[in-house]
């Protein structure tokens, strides 16, 4: 969640009214948000230095008192003082939701040499702020408003970057293209005393200790034969995003006009910054909530317009909800026209009611992107009729919470197998096809696969458990394997299915829960592995066949044994047209078959051998090793 800093005083001056500590806390609970600390500056300082800062440097820090006020982190309105204030206000009922409003048509535009920025940061939007008025209070928070989308919604700046400037310094129209960095001459910001190229001042943002805070963002663009820049129609250098902006259009407490461009890899993203930090500072324009839009034109390298847009967006959309779904989700059951009512506080109105008055159609704001679902909705309409609110009552259900028979005998596995000196791990649902099928020496068969995988590491959800442990050992080689290396893994996989249902949908999907386990040491320790085999049977109260018995030097320890009426399991080896074969040694290799009470007939769980010596290789393992795989939910 991120933290919003505001000083006390100003908070409840904007408010227009005062609270104590305590009754604030009540009412961030009441509007969703947590009152986290009340600290200051220098107290923060204080802590930071761990007592190591003189009397001198600490009369430099303001004692003024400061809410660390916690809030939802798809809230992007509430990450300033002005979206705080105004949304509590209306919380509250001190002022209506404004109207925000884009006027007329655009006056200026931003030319983008497609072709150029496609290669880095393809897309840009903008706006200008006439006749804003700042002041010091206001000029911080502009600031502050930046740095918190730039760590959050922006993600460090690599999916959008903020630019503001003084829209009276600079001369459109503008232009974003993108350049070779060692034609690139500008005075940035920091320092504003010299002239860097696009390389120079990479180089010096690294190495330069008071330029620290800008040296995260530099490996963003470092490497790119091509920088972006933001320039007016002078060829003037305004910005080169998402790194730092031209001094020439600094923005000062006697600028009037703001021009304000985003560039971004994702536009969503883009727009959503753009219409917050438009909406948040309109307030303070002679017109109130309104803002010049900007002519974005896309052209191609012969300069024809391939693409153009009008920016911002600052558009309001329809969201619907049930009435009784949003009654039953919150616990309550109001009338629809006090629900509608409820819409205003949470800046969702005007509403309306539909189809009889059993749809609830709320006004999204364009400050409210986290409105995706009637669920959000529902939360909305909750907060608005207040937590305190609703009653408290026993469910009408009459029902004993347990714990799911497969988790539990998962946990008591987990402690017997640990007990045997394995070690448990848990690794990753996700992994490439060649880790799956390849490596393992397995045909590709189906999978439940992504279709946008953020890497090759990610294709698809894993079918066997394998992988997991295989590369456990690739990445411990450096530990001891003198006394074998035991490792176990119990979790689930993922199997396509086009007829299992869940809630009366076919997902296409079902889960499965194993077991599987691997030794790796000196020797293949395929009996250490055939030995948790029969452990994990014991456990599970099954019963080895008479003639699985009859290979056993313990034959006379069997008629002590507490198995389950029905259940029997023996060994048999993997046939070769078996999909897993391939992961093992030929000939040793083994399945483990279950009869039980419900089918009668002998049904393969699973499979135990030793690994294929190019299945060792194909994940760098250096020491034979053996490893097992069963279904846990045959064991039931």
């Amino acid at each position: 969640m991120p933290t919003v800093g505001v000083e006390k005083d100003v908070l409840f001056t904007h408010l227009g009214k005062t609270y104590t500590d305590h009754e604030f806390d009540e009412l961030c609970f009441e509007f969703g948000i947590e009152l986290d600390d009340i600290t200051s500056e220098r107290e923060d300082a204080i802590k930071a230095s761990a007592g190591t800062l003189s009397k001198k440097q600490l009369e430099s820090y303001s004692d003024a008192v400061v809410y660390k006020i916690d809030v939802p982190a798809n809230r992007y309105d509430l990450l300033c003082v002005e979206g705080l204030v105004r949304s509590l206000k209306i919380f509250l009922g001190d002022m209506e939701a404004p109207v925000y409003r884009v006027i007329g048509e655009p006056k200026e535009t931003m030319t983008v040499q497609k072709s150029n920025t496609d290669q880095i940061r393809p897309f840009v939007v903008c706006a200008i702020l006439r006749n804003i008025t700042f002041n010091q209070e206001r000029y911080d928070s502009f600031i502050e408003l930046q740095d918190q989308l730039h760590r959050n919604l922006c993600r460090q700046r690599t999916l959008v970057a903020i630019g503001t400037h003084d829209y009276d310094a600079v001369k459109g129209p503008f232009a974003y293209d993108a350049r070779n960095p060692t034609k690139i001459e500008f005075v940035p910001l920091t320092p504003d005393d010299k002239s860097f190229n696009g390389l120079d001042l990479m180089h010096h943002y690294e190495t330069e200790p008071a330029c620290k805070h800008l040296k995260p963002y530099v490996p963003i663009i470092k490497n790119s034969p091509a920088y972006p820049v933001i320039l007016d129609s002078e060829e003037t250098v305004l910005s080169l995003p998402p790194i730092i902006n031209g001094s020439k259009s600094k923005i000062t407490l006697e600028t009037t006009n703001v021009f304000i461009e985003c560039t971004a890899t994702d536009l969503t993203k883009a727009n959503i910054v753009l219409d917050t930090v438009v909406a948040m500072f309109s307030e303070y324009c002679s017109q109130s909530y309104s803002v010049e839009p900007v002519q974005i034109n896309y052209v191609d390298d012969a300069g024809t317009v391939v693409d153009s847009m009008v920016t911002p967006l600052m558009s309001t959309r329809r969201e619907r909800a049930s009435v009784d779904f949003c009654n039953s989700l919150i616990g309550i059951n109001i009338s629809p026209e006090e629900m509608k009512t409820l819409c205003n506080k949470v800046q969702l109105g005007p509403a309306e009611l539909t189809e009889n008055n059993t749809i609830l159609e709320v006004t999204v704001p364009p400050t409210r992107s986290d409105i995706l679902h009637p669920v959000d909705i529902a939360e909305d309409v909750g907060i608005a009729y207040g937590y305190n609110n609703i009653k408290k009552k026993v469910p009408t259900t009459c029902t004993v919470g347990a714990e799911q028979p497969l988790n539990q005998l998962g946990d008591l596995l987990r402690e017997e197998i640990g007990r045997a000196g394995y070690i448990e791990v848990l690794t990753h649902g996700l992994c490439s096809l060649r880790d799956n099928f390849t490596a393992l020496r397995r045909p590709i068969t189906s999978a439940v696969s992504l279709s946008n995988p953020a890497n090759i590491e990610y294709q698809i959800v894993r079918t066997t458990l394998l992988p997991g442990l295989l590369k456990t050992l690739q990445h411990n080689k450096s530990a001891s394997f003198t006394s074998g290396f035991k490792l176990f893994e119990i979790s689930d996989i993922i199997l396509p299915d086009n007829k299992h249902v869940v809630t009366e949908t076919i997902v296409g999907a079902k889960n499965r829960r194993k077991i599987c386990a691997v030794y790796s040491g000196p020797t293949s320790g395929f009996e250490i592995i055939h030995g948790l085999v029969d452990r994990i049977m014991t456990l599970c109260e099954v019963a080895p066949e008479e003639a699985y018995i009859s290979n056993s030097a313990k034959g006379v320890e069997e008629k002590y044994r507490v198995s389950r009426e029905g259940w029997v399991y023996t060994i048999a080896e993997l046939p070769l047209e078996d999909n897993a074969a391939g992961t093992y040694f030929p000939g040793r290799a083994a399945a483990v078959l279950l009869t039980s009470p419900d089918g009668g007939e002998r049904i393969q769980i699973g499979t135990f051998g030793i690994i294929h010596p190019e299945v060792l290789k194909n994940f760098d393992i250096l020491y034979p090793s053996s490893c097992v795989e069963i279904d846990l939910e045959c064991l039931l």
